[in-house]
């Protein structure tokens, strides 16, 4: 018989693959009992109606393949950012992309840096090449910008900053990126990812804060992917579109690494919509900030710390093990994510914020869970 094991490169055989968060119909038939699921950082408001409705016209077209070049919609992102189409690659959501950077910038001998407690898909598409990610600790649960700077070396091609940071909701100002950037030696490309970047805005411009300067970056070419997904405030994450903007020579080496066909023609038309209806976002954003408001004043009350977010989720340092609290919500019908496993932090646990009822709901269950777990009282 085949050894496959022996087929397949050394490099993979320890890699893990991606675990997403528990989906909503797992959750229900493992309790029971229906379910809210506040786990993976999913619009609870659902897609635009333009969207929706974009969708069911084009529904009937499936038959053909998709435009291989997202014309339209590369050339609708070139407009509203004012940058060159050829400066912006569409993808199936920003982690494809992500998968691409790094198969196209790194192998064997090579590294990547970043840090810890953030993005997990950073350390599979890396070492799915064959490089090596080195994870710097966190500061202030966030980016240790000077210990990534010490990181760094000749064999590094790609540095990871995810702005806000997932799963933390932390940020990193626009003033101290500028600073960073301008000390990274030319071989390495900075992958700014701002998958969050419609709930930052809106946070920066309530707060005070300076979030951004991508579009400086863009339209100067430097060495940064800038990287948005429709995912997320725009609530299309099943469809699967994201993009990426940056140098016009490094994007023209990413498009020979997208496979063919990899954006859907419902995906392409729902984007398009979904950036005609700034209402719809508006909305999505403000009913997000007062979530974040209520959530994270009921549950510091509670005895837990909740780190300040930038973001439609809160990262909660519970203080122990979070395993048996989090199957407890589940068993009373809520879905959160525990930062256990790959993410690191085994004591604490990541909850989106939702809609004002489902907010109410985990409040509750939450009281409820923590009062049968006496250490945690």
């Amino acid at each position: 018989m085949t050894n496959f094991r022996k087929l397949v490169p050394a490099h993979l055989h320890a890699l893990a693959s991606y675990k997403p968060g528990k989906s909503l119909r797992q959750a229900e038939l493992e309790s029971g009992v229906p379910c809210i699921k506040l786990a993976s950082n999913e619009n609870p408001f659902g897609p635009s109606p333009l969207a929706i409705a974009a969708i069911k016209a084009a529904s009937s077209e499936v038959n053909f393949y998709p435009d291989n070049g997202v014309t339209e919609l590369t050339a609708r992102l070139a407009e509203l950012h004012e940058v060159n189409p050829n400066q912006i690659l569409v993808t199936a959501g920003s982690t494809t992309f992500l998968e691409i950077i790094a198969r196209t910038l790194l192998g064997p001998g090579l590294n990547a840096v970043t840090s810890k407690l953030s993005f997990i898909v950073y350390p599979i598409v890396t070492r799915a090449t064959g490089a090596n990610l080195i994870e710097v600790p966190t500061l202030n649960d966030g980016y240790d910008l000077e210990r990534i700077l010490a990181a760094v070396d000749d064999n590094t091609r790609i540095v990871y900053l995810a702005n806000p940071n997932n799963p933390t909701g932390t940020i990193l100002d626009a003033d101290a990126v500028d600073r960073f950037l301008d000390r990274l030696p030319s071989h390495v490309i900075t992958v700014l990812d701002e998958a969050y970047c419609d709930y930052a805005s809106y946070f920066a411009a309530q707060r005070g804060l300076d979030y951004s300067h991508w579009h400086e970056y863009v339209r100067q070419e430097r060495s940064v992917v800038v990287l948005r997904t429709f995912s997320k405030a725009h609530g299309l994450a099943g469809l699967r579109v994201g993009y990426g903007m940056g140098p016009a020579e490094l994007m023209s080496y990413f498009a020979r690494m997208k496979p063919a066909f990899m954006v859907s023609s419902l995906g392409e038309v729902a984007a398009l919509a979904a950036l005609a209806d700034a209402d719809h976002l508006r909305r999505a954003v403000e009913a997000n900030a007062a979530g974040e408001k209520f959530l994270s004043r009921a549950i510091a009350k509670m005895g837990i710390r909740v780190v300040p977010t930038w973001t439609n989720f809160l990262f909660c340092h519970v203080g122990e093990d979070v395993s048996n609290l989090c199957q407890l919500l589940q068993e009373d019908g809520i879905i959160v994510r525990p930062m256990s496993g790959p993410w690191g932090a085994p004591d604490a646990f990541r909850v989106t914020i939702g809609t004002r009822e489902h907010n109410e709901q985990f409040v509750g269950a939450l009281q409820r869970a923590r009062a049968r777990i006496p250490e945690l009282k």
